[in-house]
């Protein structure tokens, strides 16, 4: 059993409404956790009572900074420690947010994700890849919300091929850019919901923010810009090299995608898995690899990904 004491009038607000936070350490990690005035005492095996201790210090110095510590905030910071035992969570927590210049305050929901905002703070070029739900859009969308409220860029360019599972665009109504809006819904979202509805309607009338299929990136320069290519796993080789291409300067690029989900006709190589071996180790590009343990969606997304991932490694085992 281990012990510790926490700040005054800490508790209460580590353990949230109804003990909830409380409730859920115990059930996760199997221990028992009481208190007595600011003294909590934690009993379990060794490893989750050492994870138990060190979240409730690093929350107890965090409340002591001002910041609040909510229950997103704490299933992080348990999903975080079960990954690394040895992470810092106060630097976790402070040192690796997106600025609060935006709408809403961002933080990283697991180690990779802070790696993903500490890489493009560093790299002018960043490829994201991994499962749905896992806030590879969600964070590249912050990231530049937060780079043009601080000046570091003057537009934000949201690019995305033109290929849907299912889909034939042809058959919808307008002109490429009507066809194409409805499939950029995420990326509205993320945008009304990081800077406000208002002032999105607004920079998007001043082409201060830019939503444009792929196709019509040809030609162009693209300098102080923050320049996000999504769903890149439905690009070919030359439309990859195309838009690698359109980089201008103090520009930063971010491409997202999923390559377990590839829309391409048959046979068509993926120029977002191709770009990954191409530019592995080169200077100046970095890879970050989001997994099933970074879906910070419904628990249920956790586990849909997990067992599709199981599903379709048994189906190659069994093909000739």
């Amino acid at each position: 059993m281990q012990q510790l004491t926490l700040g005054e009038g800490n508790l209460e607000k580590l353990f949230g409404p109804r003990d909830e936070n409380l409730r859920y350490l115990q059930e996760r990690l199997g221990v028992a956790v009481t208190a007595r005035g600011p003294r909590v005492s934690v009993e379990g095996d060794d490893v989750n009572e050492g994870i138990v201790c060190r979240l409730l210090e690093a929350f107890d110095r965090l409340l002591e900074t001002g910041a609040t510590v909510g229950r997103n905030e704490f299933r992080t910071a348990v999903r975080v420690l079960e990954e690394d035992a040895g992470t810092d969570l106060v630097d976790f927590f402070l040192d690796a947010t997106i600025p609060a210049s935006v709408r809403r305050y961002v933080v990283p929901r697991s180690l990779n994700q802070r790696l993903f905002i500490r890489s493009v703070a560093e790299r002018d070029c960043v490829f994201v890849i991994g499962p749905a739900g896992t806030g590879k859009t969600y964070l590249a969308v912050a990231l530049a919300a937060a780079a043009l409220t601080d000046k570091k860029v003057r537009r934000i360019v949201l690019v995305r091929p033109a290929v849907e599972a299912g889909e034939r665009l042809g058959f919808l109504p307008g002109d490429l850019v009507e066809k194409i809006n409805p499939y950029l819904r995420p990326v509205y979202d993320a945008l009304y919901d990081i800077l406000g509805y208002d002032k999105v309607a607004n920079l998007i009338e001043r082409q201060v923010i830019e939503i444009a299929p792929l196709a019509f990136m040809r030609g162009r320069t693209l300098n102080d810009a923050f320049i996000i290519l999504d769903e890149a796993q439905n690009t070919t080789r030359e439309q990859m090299k195309m838009f690698l291409t359109r980089m201008g300067f103090q520009s930063k690029a971010v491409i997202t995608g999923d390559i377990t989900q590839i829309d391409l006709p048959f046979a068509q190589t993926s120029g977002l898995v191709e770009a990954l071996d191409i530019f592995d180790g080169a200077e100046g590009f970095v890879t970050i690899r989001f997994t099933h343990r970074d879906v910070v969606r419904h628990p249920l997304v956790q586990e849909v990904v997990d067992r599709y991932a199981k599903w379709e490694k048994k189906r190659r085992e069994r093909q000739p």
